[in-house]
């Protein structure tokens, strides 16, 4: 599992442990949130409770073809889970040039050391349905048009031409994997969930931009994950594009509606304004296909999931203040 320590690839090798796979994950341990830089090794120590002596761990990156060729020398791995890169969308232009190589050429050398190697029996690729750009219908299926808005979208989609033209030059057996709006405990990357929950347990407003209309396809970690694993193994699943979302979008008012409920006195600031121009205007996400092919059958609602993230953060964020006292 490539960005194996990441908040995906470290519930999915819980998962891939919990059904006897030998695991193991090349990570270059870095941490993209500049604030909570603090909390990161803490984290990585919580993803792994109870299963962190049944994973080999290694430290490299896939931009180094060096590091990816020792790794699969070392373990001759016959499914690879691709999820390094850079997990959230680039606004600066260093940024972007990060975004470039964790996520383009990064895929590149995995896949080209994976041909001189060939021990790998399938590989998974990590896309994100924002390569869909701005939603022209209205449930979007995997044959939807792919035109990214900014330039973490296109990285993520070379990254699956690159994939599809190696299962074609290789004969590569691969999927590829569209997640959407991840959520869950140890998240790092400051996302909106991430924000609107801890702002609420300290008492901050939390704000809605375009008066709260923006609609996500909000998926729990957990539900993620198991699509992938499901993916991982499904012989059906050989060349197939799944979007792996909960397959029903909320808007922000919603979410802001049911923090209310669990902190009635949140304040929230609506606002007309857009947030941002550069993110697609998106929506719910149609899952059948990963339902029928792989039996993916996600479990947690908004209010689910919401419930067990908030119970996490509110501990998470007494022990960040006890530790930082």
């Amino acid at each position: 599992v490539t960005g194996g320590l990441g908040l995906i690839g470290s519930n999915i090798c819980k998962k891939l442990v919990e059904r006897d796979n030998d695991v193991m994950t090349l990570d270059a341990g870095e941490c993209y949130s500049p604030a909570l830089k603090n909390n990161y090794s803490r984290y990585i120590d919580m993803r792994f409770e109870g299963i962190k002596d049944k994973i080999e761990f290694r430290k490299g990156s896939t931009i180094s073809k060096e590091d990816i060729k020792a790794v699969m020398k070392e373990f001759s791995p016959e499914r690879v889970i691709h999820l390094a890169g850079v997990p959230v969308a680039v606004s600066k232009p260093e940024d972007v040039e990060q975004a470039v190589a964790g996520n383009c050429l990064g895929t590149a050398n995995l896949l080209t050391v994976m041909r001189e190697i060939g021990c790998v029996k399938r590989f998974i690729y990590t896309s994100t349905s924002s390569v869909y750009g701005d939603f022209v219908t209205e449930k979007p299926a995997e044959d939807h048009p792919t035109t990214p808005v900014n330039e973490y979208c296109a990285t993520k989609l070379l990254g699956e031409q690159l994939t599809r033209f190696a299962g074609r030059r290789d004969n590569l057996d691969f999927v590829i994997i569209r997640p959407a709006s991840v959520y869950g405990p140890t998240d790092l990357n400051r996302r909106v969930i991430q924000i609107f929950v801890e702002n609420a347990i300290k008492g901050k407003p939390i704000r809605l931009n375009n008066n709260g209309e923006e609609r996500l396809d909000f998926t729990y970690v957990e539900d993620t994950a198991e699509g992938f694993v499901l993916a991982t193994f499904e012989p059906k699943a050989r060349n197939e594009t799944f979007n792996i979302t909960y397959g029903e979008s909320r808007s922000l008012r919603d979410l802001s509606d049911i923090l209310k409920y669990h902190f009635p006195d949140l304040k929230v600031d609506v606002v007309p304004e857009e947030a941002d121009v550069k993110r697609p205007k998106r929506g719910t996400l149609d899952n059948s296909k990963a339902k029928k092919i792989l039996g993916f059958s996600p479990k947690f609602s908004l209010e689910k999931g919401l419930e067990k993230y908030i119970e996490f953060a509110k501990k998470d964020i007494e022990e960040r203040e006890l530790y930082s006292a």
